[in-house]
């Protein structure tokens, strides 16, 4: 039987996997939602033009969308399907993503319920990393722990 760990990290990254692939492509395309792809579209024009360094660099609101949602649908796939490391990558990539979608928000002074799922699935994103992070040391902790015993042991033993 799996262990909690094991079921939390694979359910978390299937449902943030499935969620990103979602808003990715809402992002990318009309075809799921008009709707929220014509929002979108007017969200990142709002966004460009608070900042105009993009403009600068020569990232138009297009450009950024089309760059935040393929990255998106991407590591929403890693999430959901590769197992390992990548996952990770992923994961943080995602975290940086959330962190600049907080940041366009509060530049242009969005109120929290336009940004409140930002906030949420950053959190979860930091959650899901830090379960997956805490059980690969986990191992070498009881390993040196285990070493420190068998050297107290041993010393025991000699003083015996």
């Amino acid at each position: 039987m799996a262990s909690p760990r094991t079921v939390t990290i694979v359910a978390l990254s299937f449902a943030l996997g499935m969620f990103f692939v979602f808003m990715g492509t809402i992002k990318l395309t009309p075809r799921l939602s008009k709707e929220a792809y014509s929002e979108m579209k007017s969200a990142y024009k709002s966004y460009a033009k608070a900042l105009p360094a993009l403009k600068k660099i020569g990232v138009s609101s297009v450009l950024l969308r089309k760059i935040i949602g393929t990255l998106e649908v991407g590591c929403g796939i890693v999430l959901t399907l590769v197992p390992g490391r990548p996952k990770d990558v992923a994961n943080f990539i995602l975290l940086l993503v959330m962190l600049a979608v907080l940041f366009f928000h509060q530049l242009v002074g969005d109120p929290l319920k336009r940004y409140a799922h930002a906030l949420v699935f950053g959190i979860l994103l930091t959650c899901r990393l830090l379960i997956a992070r805490q059980g690969e040391d986990r191992p070498e902790r009881e390993e040196r722990r285990e070493e420190q015993i068998t050297a107290q042991e041993k010393n025991k033993v000699k003083v015996s």
